[in-house]
């Protein structure tokens, strides 16, 4: 048999996930990627001798990371060294309360009673409860929904009571906690799916239970190693990464994706193409606009999107010991700022923060002595025309202050001595992130998975998605999920599995 060729559209994680696997199985893959470098929002970026994550720095639910290299043939230990982190983060609240959370449950009992008496026994509850709710949903994000039909297999039906698609994540977390801090211990990994804790559908309680029972993990080098990892694995397995080289359209013909149009002018013809692209842009930018009817531009703006993000990179002279690897520095009225942010769309003048302060687990990110902080604050998307050209400054010394007075570091001014801002205007151009969403488009019942654009695209024939706006969603473990179904329907397609 010939070998068929597959174009993707993208070096992101979604799309190293996909042509790792096609590639392992003897498809002909190609990727184009517009950047110098792979892994897109999961790539490095660089300060002289400090080196950063550009966009994700938790790695969650490694076992499907584990699973993907396995499938294409390898080990992931072969290629990444990969750290447990504990504690998994620092938390501290508007009160000036601190919760240090470990994934030793017992230990966050304790803990948790210490600091909100009578909540301690939520955490049996909620432990009671969360094992179940994540033996039944997990394997129903990790199949293709191209048919409402979908949602009547066994795996779907036996899930359904416990979705807790009724409830806000808040309102379902109320059910074990009684204190508003504990709630929001764990409620905020609601901003991991760029969504309020009030809105986000209870069913994303899944999250903080991934993250207490199977951990939190950090590569060394960051996360962006495992993108420069898979992008191995696919030239090992003689696939072709092109960088520096942007695809300005995907060719239709006869309404079936033939193949990719570079930015060039160039044609390269295949029987298969995935798209990795942020699905707004690529609706905007990369689909011929008269084979768009479900997700035409004008209906996908009446779509729910994800918040942005602004952030601050920095590189300081020092180290500080007494910040975790993770920390959460909350607002002190969380859910104002939340609201602004998600409701309001307005720029939080009280904001909250995260800091990553990776160094105290890998030294290899900076010189020694010296550290690298990751600072993001979460806050409107570009539907809020924010005007960032003239408030970035005034908003970046807000972030600092921010640092020096909640988050403990009295002297970081003193201490930067390199130095990156990214703005949503940036993230939506030149990084091609509609509407400057990071998170892609909301994760709202309406917009889950048949709702959600289909991983085999319903709109072009042979035309594949991968990435956080398509089914399961967004967070690397979802999108290399996303990789594995895509690559999974082409081969089922081609009869090769």
């Amino acid at each position: 048999m010939s070998k068929k060729k597959v174009v993707v559209v993208g070096a992101g994680p979604g799309g190293l996930t996909a042509g790792m696997l096609l590639a392992s199985r003897g498809y002909d893959v190609e990727i184009f990627e517009k950047e110098p470098c792979v892994g897109g929002r999961n790539a490095r970026l660089s300060l002289g001798e400090f080196h950063f994550d550009l966009g994700p720095t938790f790695l969650m639910m490694r076992f499907i990371l584990d699973e993907v290299f396995q499938l294409a043939g390898r080990e992931a230990k072969d290629y990444l060294e990969i750290k447990r982190l504990d504690p998994l983060y620092r938390l501290k609240f508007g009160s000036g309360r601190e919760l240090l959370v470990t994934s030793d449950s017992a230990e966050m009992k304790r803990r948790i009673e210490e600091l909100y008496p009578g909540d301690g026994a939520g955490m049996d509850k909620y432990l009671a409860y969360e094992p179940e709710k994540y033996r039944r949903l997990v394997p129903c994000l990790q199949v293709p929904y191209d048919s409402p039909l979908d949602y009547l297999r066994p795996k779907v039906l036996q899930a359904v009571p416990y979705l807790d698609v009724h409830l806000s994540l808040y309102q379902h977390l109320g059910r074990y906690f009684k204190h508003e801090e504990t709630k929001l211990s764990f409620t905020f990994q609601a901003k991991y799916l760029g969504m309020s804790p009030w809105k986000c559908p209870g069913l994303f309680s899944l999250i903080s239970f991934i993250e207490h029972d199977g951990g939190i993990h950090h590569p060394i080098g960051g996360l962006n190693r495992i993108s420069v990892a898979m992008a191995k694995v696919v030239e090992e397995e003689r696939g072709r990464i092109h960088l520096s080289t942007p695809v300005r359209e995907v060719i239709v013909r006869d309404g079936k994706a033939v193949g990719v149009r570079l930015e060039s002018g160039d044609e390269v013809r295949a029987d298969h193409v995935v798209v990795n692209a942020d699905f707004g842009h690529a609706v905007h930018h990369l689909f011929p606009r008269q084979h768009l009817k479900r997700w035409t531009p004008e209906k996908l703006e009446r779509k729910s999107f994800s918040c942005s993000t602004f952030m601050l990179y920095l590189g300081v002279d020092k180290v500080y010991r007494e910040l975790s690897h993770h920390n959460i520095f909350f607002a002190p009225d969380y859910k104002r700022n939340v609201d602004e942010i998600s409701e309001r769309l307005e720029l939080s003048q009280d904001p909250s923060v995260y800091v990553q302060n990776a160094c105290v687990t890998d030294p290899t990110l900076a010189p020694e002595g010296q550290s690298t902080l990751y600072v993001l604050v979460p806050i409107a998307n570009n539907r809020s025309n924010i005007p960032w050209a003239s408030v970035q400054q005034s908003y970046r010394e807000k972030v600092l202050d921010i640092l020096e007075t909640r988050a403990g570091l009295s002297d970081v001014r003193e201490h930067i001595v390199a130095e990156r801002v990214i703005t949503p205007l940036e993230w939506e151009s030149p990084r091609a992130v509609y509407r400057g969403a990071v998170f892609n488009l909301g994760h709202n019942v309406s917009q889950m998975l048949y709702l959600r654009p289909h991983n085999r695209f319903e709109e072009i024939d042979g035309c594949y998605l991968v990435g956080g706006g398509t089914h399961p969603g967004s967070g690397l473990p979802t999108i290399y999920e996303s990789g594995r179904i895509s690559a999974g329907l082409i081969m089922k397609r081609d009869a090769w599995l």
